[in-house]
């Protein structure tokens, strides 16, 4: 369903993504602290043109705007040195919960060819609740919107503070994942690739 990692991503090109993200952030949390919400006609365009490429909600103060924006941005960005792949990181528990079939079996093959133990997947909170009792799980990559009544984001909250599960959402609703990413520690937004996936994965097996 996506593209599997190449070669073409090199530590110093994540090196650069982290830092330009570390800047912007510095900037925007300075000038907000500053002026509060009292931005410039200029500042205040160039939030909204960066907020408007994640489909995030504008017509709020800056500071809402800046706050979503910014978790999103951080969540996304790898961090400094990191690779695009994690041949040397250690073998994760992974539970997939995604109710995409092809993303799910997508998902499953990518993290299973890489050498993680893949427990699902499941394309509803409750099955993957179940699973996530009865298996020693290190990370959960999540949807947000599963099937059934229980949403990807209250999942989330039960693995993280029930059994201490890192939280990676893959999620094309960015207002949403931008909402709580606060219980993640990473975000990947649809449409991504197995390169992105593998980043983030190899990050956390790294911690």
């Amino acid at each position: 369903m996506f593209d599997r990692p190449h070669s073409s991503s090199t530590p110093d090109h994540t090196a650069a993504a982290a830092d330009s993200v570390e800047r912007l952030c510095r900037l925007y949390d300075e000038r907000l602290a500053q002026t509060g919400e009292a931005l410039s006609p200029r500042d205040l365009q160039e939030l909204n043109a960066l907020a408007a490429v994640y489909d995030l909600d504008t017509q709020r103060p800056a500071q809402a705007v800046w706050r979503n924006l910014r978790a999103v941005l951080v969540r996304q960005t790898p961090a400094d040195g990191a690779r695009m792949t994690a041949p040397e990181s250690q073998t994760l528990t992974v539970l997939v919960v995604e109710d995409d079939p092809d993303a799910a079996a997508s998902l499953t093959e990518l993290l299973g060819e890489a050498g993680h133990n893949v427990i699902g997947p499941f394309h509803s909170a409750a099955a993957a609740e179940a699973a996530a009792a009865l298996h020693s799980i290190d990370a959960a990559l999540l949807d947000i919107n599963l099937s059934g009544e229980t949403t990807g984001v209250e999942l989330a909250r039960t693995l993280r503070d029930r059994w201490a599960v890192d939280i990676i959402f893959t999620s094309g609703d960015v207002t949403a994942a931008a909402r709580h990413a606060d219980l993640a520690e990473a975000l990947v937004l649809k449409p991504y690739n197995g390169a992105q996936i593998l980043e983030v994965v190899g990050r956390l097996a790294k911690t």
